[in-house]
């Protein structure tokens, strides 16, 4: 059902979590981000829209900070943000460039989307740059969020934007390889759940964990940005990010995953 869903949506937005996108020791992982935009670069080709949301930003900070990666003072954890926003971007321009595609950086707060104004510049912005042959790469502005603005992990940031753009389909990538019964690192008999339709009914089914130590968000959030998608018509794929050649392996149904599907797709 993934594979169709995908070949189905023209437009996609991408998800990666900082588990993803970094290495054993919490660095940004360049081969990983160079996979990523080779498979995005042969979507595009075959005249799909990408819009990607990267997570990162404090980890990327704290390689390149050392020396502030134990403050615990907010000052400090919105500074390693600004100084990692600046890597991780870099990162993925590097990664971009050598299949002949710009990106352009966007980032927002949950106050952003609270009035009609900035979100017709927000999705005006994000149909230039597609257009123009740009992929948008959207993160929390975390160097001015505050908890009254914040959103809060990049899953419900990356819903948000789904919904904003009118995406055809949301992909979550992450350290599972989707929704199980129970955490299927703790219990051997966990199963994967591979279809969703009714987000209430699953919810009681399945045992929710807590996010790890990297990310901010864990299962829950991401149930959670699948139900904001839902009334919009935006099926939610929930995928492992760090099989190899995910995107293509799920594209060809041969990696498993998660997908939440509006029962008037079903």
């Amino acid at each position: 059902m993934v594979a169709q869903l995908i070949a189905q949506a023209r437009k996609i937005v991408l998800k990666f979590g900082s588990n993803t996108l970094t290495d054993g020791e919490g660095k940004i992982n360049p081969g990983i981000l160079d996979e990523f935009a080779a498979q995005i670069a042969s979507l595009t080709k075959d005249g799909k829209q990408i819009v990607v949301v990267s997570s990162g930003a404090q980890a990327a900070g704290r390689s390149t900070m050392g020396k502030w990666a134990q403050k615990k003072n907010i000052h400090y954890k919105q500074a390693l943000c600004a100084v990692g926003q600046v890597e991780l971007m870099a990162a993925w321009r590097r990664a971009f460039e050598k299949y002949g595609l710009h990106i352009g950086q966007m980032l927002l707060t949950q106050d952003d989307f609270g009035y009609p104004n900035r979100t017709l510049n927000m999705r005006n912005t994000i149909f230039t740059l597609l257009d123009g042959g740009v992929v948008p790469i959207i993160n929390e502005n975390d160097t001015v969020s505050v908890e009254e603005i914040k959103i809060g992990d990049n899953d419900t940031l990356a819903a948000q934007s789904a919904i904003l753009w009118s995406a055809d389909l949301l992909i979550l990538f992450s350290d599972i390889d989707g929704l199980y019964t129970k955490n299927p690192k703790e219990f051997p008999d966990a199963e994967l759940v591979e279809e969703v339709s009714d987000i209430e009914e699953t919810r009681k089914k399945v045992t929710i964990g807590s996010p790890n130590s990297l990310g901010t968000g864990g299962i829950a959030t991401k149930i959670s940005a699948a139900e904001k998608a839902f009334p919009y018509g935006i099926s939610t794929v929930i995928a492992h990010g760090s099989r190899p050649r995910a995107l293509e392996a799920l594209a060809a149904g041969k990696q498993q995953a998660t997908a939440f599907i509006p029962e008037d797709k079903g």
